[in-house]
This record gives structure tokens, sequence and C-alpha cells, in this order.
């Protein structure tokens, strides 16, 4: 009982020390130019921001960098680009398109996706009305699957890599002709077949940079050919296949033996 009395003394009569208040941080104690700093800082929806070059912004921002939907106007150079934004740069879907000479009106040059800034992923490129590309991007290139609508009525479908026709694809002329088969750098390199719709001709062979090396030219659709040559590609036989066969395998092994 004793003790219970004495512990319960202590607790009365010890005075503990006052907590100690909480102070919330006054903006007013911060230097001017900290303060001008956290006023600048943009996040969320704004309204339009304008630069000291002209240019103007409105749209979302994150950590102070467009970030989310927005419209970037550059005035200097007449371009305008609405869509998608990430971390201060094109980054998603958006459109791209310029002012015209004279005009108040802006055409639109790209539609698609984009990624750290450049083109990237499938869109579609107005190089002019009468010449689009549409298909993939890499890093500002067409690359990859895309098809390509030339001014002159050609029409590239296929393969491509920085810009050119790499791989495999089909380019239909606008007289009819058509070439289908490997590419590289742009030009016809490897096994293709080429037809002259014009003639009523198929080649079929090898091509390097662009020029065919070796092959067989046959009659295809000769009857129904606007322009055929004058005679038709006449049949060749082999008399004796075997001999021909004999007298191949025997020089191939006198040239490596």
């Amino acid at each position: 009982m004793g003790l219970t009395c004495f512990f319960l003394c202590c607790r009365i009569f010890i005075k503990l020390p006052p907590a100690m208040p909480y102070i919330k941080p006054s903006q007013k104690n911060l230097p001017f130019s900290a303060l001008l700093d956290l006023k600048s800082q943009k996040c969320g929806l704004r309204h339009t921001v304008f630069s000291v070059s002209g240019n103007e912004y409105c749209g979302e921002w994150q950590d102070n960098k467009k970030h989310g939907k927005g419209t970037q106007v550059w005035r200097k150079c007449g371009a305008i680009y609405n869509g998608e934004w990430k971390f201060g740069k094109r980054d998603g879907y958006g459109t791209y398109s310029i002012l015209l000479p004279g005009k108040k009106e802006y055409e639109r040059k790209y539609c698609g996706r984009w990624k750290n800034g450049k083109k990237h992923g499938y869109g579609t490129y107005f190089y002019s009305n009468s010449e689009v590309y549409e298909g993939g991007w890499s890093e500002d290139h067409r690359s990859g699957w895309g098809r390509m609508y030339y001014q002159n009525g050609d029409m590239y479908e296929g393969e491509w890599l920085k810009d050119k026709n790499h791989g495999q694809g089909i380019i239909r002329f606008a007289n009819g002709n058509w070439y289908e088969g490997a590419w590289q750098d742009g030009k016809k390199n490897g096994n293709g077949r080429f037809c002259y719709s014009d003639k009523g001709q198929l080649y079929e062979g090898f091509w390097v940079d662009g020029v065919a090396k070796c092959g067989t030219l046959s009659d295809f659709g000769r009857d129904e050919a606007p322009t055929p040559t004058k005679y038709p590609i006449p049949q060749i036989h082999l008399v004796d296949m075997q001999l021909v066969l004999r007298e191949a395998q025997s020089a191939y092994l006198c040239h490596y033996s």
C-alpha cells in the first residue's frame, strides 16, 4: 500500500516539460528569389504560357515541364504541335502542322506517334498533297514496314531502314510495271522479279545495286500488253540435258580441284 501511494505521488507532482509546438514554416521568411521560383513552378493544367521568343504553350504541366496533353506554337518557324507530352518532349500521339506561306492557315505535315521528341512508331507524313508516307518510324526516320506514294504516281510498299527501301518490298510504277524482291540502301539488291507490263515480259534473277546481273526473261501476258515486242522470246529446249549437267559438273570439279 505504501509503495502504491509513493508512485501515485511521484506521478502527480513530477512536472513534465511542455510539448514543443509545431511551427509551420512561413513563406514570408524565404528569400525573394525562392518565392519567385515557387510561384513560377508549373504543375497541372495551366493557361497559355508565353516565352521570351514569342512561342506559346497551353496545356498540362508536371514539375515545371510540359507533361500530358497540350498545344505548342512556334511563332518564328510557323509551326504548331497538338498532342501528348512527356517531361518536356513530344511523346505519345500528336499532330505537327506548319503555317502556309502568306496565309493564316496551318497545313498538317505529320500525324502519328512520337517518342522523346522524335517521330517514332506508326504515323503518316505528308510531303505534299500527292506524296505521302504511312508506316513505321524510328527516331525521325522511316523504318520498318511502310507504304510510300510518290508524286509521279509510283508506289512502294515494304520494308524501310533509315529512310531507304531495305528488305523485302514491291514497287509499282505509274506505267504499270512493277518490281518485287529484295532491297538494300534504296536499291534493288538480291533476288527479285521485274514485270514489264507494257511489253508483256517478266525478268527473274539477281540484282546488284539496282542493276540486273543474271536471270531469265520470258513472255508474260504478251497478248494483253499494250506495246509488246515485235517478236516473242523463242522457247529454248535442251537437246541432251544430262550432257549439259555432266559438262557443268566437270567444269566445276576442274575449277576447284
